[in-house]
């Protein structure tokens, strides 16, 4: 009898230990207090837009503030190491975009562990890079567009918000698809990039839908597909580049939520029920809707499966274009 009271006590213990981290949580009331957003961008990017969005609407849903505060700098590792070094006690986040999977192989040495020092929380959503050009140039298809960089190799250029940026990444994917020769022209960010291309100095430029929508609705750019897996709801009738007859072409430009690694799991997965209740809201679908947005979620374990993944297939990408690690 005294055998079956120990195995019984000691049972209970076990589990009572194995509930700790929540009920530790859930005793602390998180969130009991405004919780930071950092955004590896500058205010008015893509990213920042996208995050001030949905941290909003979080904010609502979860009684307290989401303070964005932007980390720009050094292709966004100057946010993500503040957020790998960040105690993980839930109230300091990070929504970045899909550069977090390019940094390992564009810079020699990183201060921090893309994979090992963050915990995935869920992408937010996939946003469809539109590839513009001025109707000056008088190109108006992708074949087009090929048919003069194969005619002329190495005079044709493309723009970038900087090199080893998702724009970049997306660009290069596409011209080794494609198999033409073109020059990448870096600049500081999306908003320098268009007034290239607008300009015509640039020929074109793989750009985030929510900085051209105006300019392609008013005829000031031309959109000649989009280099996403599937066509963006923002612009359902322009092609993606494999439809328009570039296969292999498709880049997932992607923003998402990362806390540090070592963040409770009961944590995480309330942020993960909180991105998915603000994604469902009117206000939230109709300003990405706005910005050539689509919502998109996963599981904590999946989001971070997809990570390691997406590092995986960037590192290939990146030596195939044959980019020099920075130091």
């Amino acid at each position: 009898m005294k055998q079956l009271v120990r195995t019984t006590a000691l049972a209970t213990l076990t589990c009572l230990a194995a509930l700790m981290p929540g009920l530790a949580s859930a005793q602390n009331g998180y969130p009991n207090k405004p919780i930071r957003v950092i955004v590896p961008f500058a205010a008015g990017s893509t990213t920042d837009i996208i995050a001030r969005a949905i941290a909003d609407k979080m904010g609502q849903g979860m009684g307290q503030t989401l303070v964005v505060d932007n980390r720009g700098g050094a292709s966004g590792t100057i946010g993500q190491q503040a957020v790998a070094t960040a105690a993980p006690d839930g109230y300091t986040i990070m929504i970045h975009s899909s550069s977090h999977t390019v940094s390992p192989s564009t810079f020699a040495k990183l201060p921090f562990d893309t994979v090992n020092d963050f915990a995935g929380v869920t992408p937010i959503s996939s946003l469809p890079n539109a590839l513009v050009i001025s109707p000056a140039k008088g190109i108006r298809t992708l074949q087009e567009l090929v048919a003069a960089a194969k005619a002329k190799p190495g005079t044709i250029n493309f723009a970038s918000a900087g090199q080893g940026s998702a724009t970049h990444l997306n660009a290069e994917k596409f011209k080794l698809a494609a198999k033409i020769d073109a020059t990448n022209i870096p600049f500081k960010g999306s908003a320098e990039a268009v007034t290239e291309v607008l300009s015509g100095r640039v020929d074109y430029y793989f750009s985030p839908i929510a900085p051209v929508i105006g300019q392609i609705k008013d005829g000031q750019l031309l959109a000649l597909a989009v280099g996403s897996p599937k066509r963006a709801a923002a612009l359902p009738d322009v092609p993606t580049t494999t439809e328009a007859g570039v296969p292999g072409s498709e880049f997932n430009f992607w923003i998402g939520m990362m806390a540090p690694a070592k963040t409770p799991r009961d944590i995480v997965n309330r942020l993960n029920e909180e991105v998915v209740k603000a994604l469902a809201s009117p206000e939230v679908k109709e300003r990405f809707l706005k910005l050539g947005a689509d919502a998109w979620t996963l599981k904590p374990e999946q989001f971070d499966a997809y990570i390691k993944d997406e590092i995986k297939s960037n590192a290939t990408l990146v030596k195939a274009a044959g980019l020099t690690p920075a130091q």
